[in-house]
């Protein structure tokens, strides 16, 4: 037998759906926005994705009995359905879930059931079933019901890409409900008027909120979507439960029409579509558990696996609390909207930048390649181009600046040079307005440069010659502290840090042949005091050890301690001497 993946076509043929929406039952509590979901579901289907209305097949309170639920179901297995065909099945009424031997049963609750005769309700696995005798590639359930027993996996997760056209040509079965067995749907309340709170953000992100920065909206990308919206809804008490019951494809939504022109000899190349970050899971843990947690990994040589997957779910919460749902880069700036931006960065950054403050300070060298995985994930987001306003646009690499200040002061502390060369020099992807790439180190650097100005309006800074560098040292204090315990020695550590930072900067640039320049942090100020500065120190320490300096051991400055001080020397007489302070 053939693979499908040689069958099937990079598109679909035909687009089918069943709608079901249910308010007023024979025997079951009445609901008040059931239909009114159903409807305009339906419409949208019809007149904003290409359904045809012949195709979309619609049962709404007396008409949504379970027979003739079954029977539109079952229809879609006649032979007149294609495999190139795609089907959606909505349904908006009431879920009952029931403990069996093996486990939850769940039931959709039609018309006319018997709230006391099961046998009366939709089994979730009579559909799931039957579905096996319907030929079209991709069938996506939506199911504005609560209920148990869904067996579904997720190789589709947030942050996870794969190419379009290979989706098209890919099986896949997948589900979405409003919730998990004995939870309560809330009925209204939701972000539109009239409709649940799930229907609610369902229709919000099919009309584009869930779309990628391509104007793509998959359905694992749309699931992920409804799921983090209807878990954190103010009104909501329910926890959608989302994924794949068969298949590794994804059902296509929605493509923005230049994406689907056939026969274009100049589109030699498939879009690889990426899952959108959303709110995968909502934590009881604190940052301190987290701490506790992967101080345990990284202290067994056993748990490689387990640190990188602790890590990388850590980093889709990061990109997921800092995504530009949250954080939108258009609108006006304001001095209170500045405050409140880098508060909530602060907050959703916390735990990252520990956690990667952990790996820095004690990773081995089997497990630096975790350390560069996050810093590397962490910031593909971040390099693609995006319209708006300047100050957002670069205040969105202040959490990566926080996460290089974390990292880079622990693994000072810890004389963990491998882990620091790691994190500065850590490869990061071509964007779309620069394919040479770059190190982590220059493009942090250069959002800090654009944003030293603009941390002046944090109060009690104004008058500060480096006030980001001054509101950091601050900053990172208290939890570095309480996690490595610096006392009196933090200040120390605070300046070494960021003089390597600004040299590992202007080598880099200065490899590049273009103007030599590195962040100025408090050093800079400090190098007109009378007596040695925490520049001068250093460069004294390197002259003494000279190639056997932890730096250059580590692979810094090419591992060659002349071009270290070859750059030192062009910093101090280029840069530090010229700097006009009184």
């Amino acid at each position: 037998m053939r693979d499908l993946k040689f069958i099937l076509q990079q598109k679909y043929e035909t687009s089918r759906a069943l709608v079901i929406g249910i308010n007023q039952y024979q025997n079951a509590s009445p609901l008040g926005y059931a239909v009114n979901d159903a409807h305009e579901v339906r419409e949208i289907l019809v007149e904003e994705l290409g359904f045809e209305a012949e195709n979309v097949i619609y049962l709404a309170d007396q008409d949504a009995t379970k027979s003739n639920i079954l029977k539109s179901f079952l229809r879609f297995s006649n032979d007149d359905i294609k495999v190139d065909d795609r089907l959606f099945v909505f349904f908006a009424g009431h879920g009952h879930t029931r403990s069996g031997v093996k486990g939850e049963v769940g039931y959709l609750v039609p018309y006319d059931a018997d709230m006391d005769d099961y046998s009366t309700f939709i089994r979730w696995d009579e559909l799931t079933r039957n579905a096996e005798l319907v030929r079209a590639k991709h069938i996506l359930f939506v199911m504005d019901a609560c209920y148990g027993g869904l067996a579904v996996h997720r190789d589709l997760r947030p942050g996870s890409s794969r190419f379009l056209r290979d989706m098209y040509q890919r099986f896949s079965r997948q589900v979405i409900t409003a919730g998990k067995a004995n939870e309560v749907v809330a009925d209204a309340g939701g972000p539109l008027p009239n409709h649940s709170v799930f229907t609610g953000h369902f229709i919000e992100g099919i009309r584009g909120k869930a779309a990628n920065e391509y104007g793509v909206i998959t359905a694992s990308g749309l699931m992920a979507y409804v799921y983090s919206k209807v878990a954190n809804d103010i009104n909501s008490e329910q926890t959608p439960h989302y994924g794949q019951f068969d298949g590794d494809g994804d059902f296509i939504i929605s493509v923005p029409v230049n994406e689907t022109a056939e026969d274009d000899e100049t589109k030699d190349t498939d879009e690889l579509i990426t899952i959108p970050y959303v709110d995968e899971v909502r934590t009881s843990k604190t940052t301190k558990e987290k701490v506790e947690h992967i101080k345990e990994l990284i202290s067994s040589n056993n748990s490689q696996i387990k640190l990188h997957d602790f890590s990388i779910e850590e980093v889709r919460r990061f990109l997921s609390a800092t995504s530009e749902d949250s954080f939108a880069t258009s609108g006006q700036f304001s001095d209170e909207e500045f405050l409140e931006r880098i508060s909530s960065y602060e907050i959703h950054s916390k735990d990252l930048s520990m956690i990667v403050a952990c790996l820095s300070h004690w990773a081995n060298d089997n497990q630096l390649g975790s350390l560069t995985k996050i810093v590397s994930r962490a910031c593909d987001r971040l390099l693609e181009s995006r319209g708006g306003l300047v100050v957002w646009i670069n205040l969105r690499w202040y959490p990566l600046l926080l996460l290089i200040y974390h990292a880079g002061i622990a693994a000072l502390e810890g004389k963990n040079y491998k882990s620091l060369a790691s994190i500065f020099y850590t490869k990061l992807g071509s964007s779309d307005y620069d394919d040479s790439g770059s190190f982590f180190a220059l493009k942090v650097a250069s959002a800090a440069g654009d944003l030293v100005d603009v941390f002046k309006i944090i109060p009690d800074h104004e008058r500060n010659y480096t006030p980001l560098s001054e509101y950091l040292y601050k900053l990172v204090q208290p939890e570095l502290d309480d996690m490595l315990f610096l006392g009196k020695g933090y200040e120390d550590v605070f300046d070494e840090f960021e003089i390597l930072f600004a040299l590992v900067v202007a080598d880099l640039k200065k490899q590049e042949d273009s103007y030599v320049w590195g962040p100025i942090g408090r050093f800079g100020w400090k190098n007109r005091r009378h007596g040695i500065s925490p520049f001068q120190k250093l460069r004294n320490e390197a002259a003494q050890y000279k190639n056997n300096w932890g730096p250059i051991k580590a692979g810094m400055f090419g591992g060659q301690y002349e071009r270290f001080e070859e750059v030192a020397e062009h910093y101090q007489t280029e840069i530090l001497a010229n700097l006009r302070w009184l």
